[in-house]
């Protein structure tokens, strides 16, 4: 629609919400291929940020982020999700267009339970996975191959460069 700004929306759970400082935007439509839901968890005494793509359940794990720094997550964000695209041999084209197809990022607050169940499904994963001489880049490619319900028992990875390719190329 022209002259609708288009955003990437993170919706935040409450507990990071307070964390990060930030009041949620109200928010009644969006994509989900520009839409994810982010938690943070500790493992091992690690602050993990978690994503999971509203529409794929494609799931990008960060760290090193600390309270009241949200325009750092926005930045750090953009940049690992970058470099996981790029990873995962998706097409740099398409991986420019998706990621400067937002004008800006909006938060707000968390609205699927069916997203949640499979970002907890994957917190679980990487917990009893956990292992110090995995990079994140091999718990991701793990992660984002194991099959969810919730997508037709597919594997995130390909449903998302799938929506990619049908958006973008």
């Amino acid at each position: 629609m022209k002259g609708m700004k288009k955003v990437f929306v993170l919706k935040c759970t409450q507990k990071l919400l307070k964390d990060m400082k930030v009041p949620p935007s109200e928010i009644h439509i969006t994509s989900p291929l520009s839409s994810w839901h982010v938690n943070m968890y500790k493992l091992r005494n690690r602050k993990l940020i978690i994503f999971v793509n509203d529409y794929s359940r494609l799931c990008l794990i960060i760290s090193g982020i600390r309270s009241a720094q949200p325009a750092k997550l926005f930045e750090t964000f953009r940049t690992e999700l970058r470099s996981y695209m790029l990873a995962e041999e998706i097409e740099e084209h398409v991986v420019n267009t998706y990621l400067s197809s937002a004008d800006e990022i909006w938060i707000t607050k968390t609205d699927s339970r069916s997203v949640l169940g499979t970002m907890n499904e994957m917190m679980i994963y990487t917990e009893v996975s956990y292992n110090k001489s995995e990079t994140n880049e091999e718990r991701l490619r793990w992660l984002n191959r194991s099959i969810y319900s919730p997508i037709d028992y597919k594997e995130p990875i390909h449903v998302f460069k799938e929506a990619l390719q049908q958006a973008y190329s």
